[in-house]
């Protein structure tokens, strides 16, 4: 077991494959994020119904 005073050296191509691993959750996260929000936006505007258009300003 490694414990946490071992200093875990890598090589260039592990940190490469670790920080593609990364930027994809990254990417993956902000999708998801992204998609809520659409979701939660359409979700609102559905909800008011067509009423919303037909008042005065």
């Amino acid at each position: 077991m490694s414990g946490p005073d071992q200093i875990r050296a890598d090589t260039p191509e592990q940190a490469a494959a670790r920080a593609r691993i990364r930027r994809r959750r990254s990417i993956a996260l902000a999708i998801a994020l992204a998609l809520f929000a659409v979701i939660f936006y359409t979700l609102t505007i559905v909800k008011m119904g067509p009423a919303l258009f037909d008042r005065s300003l």
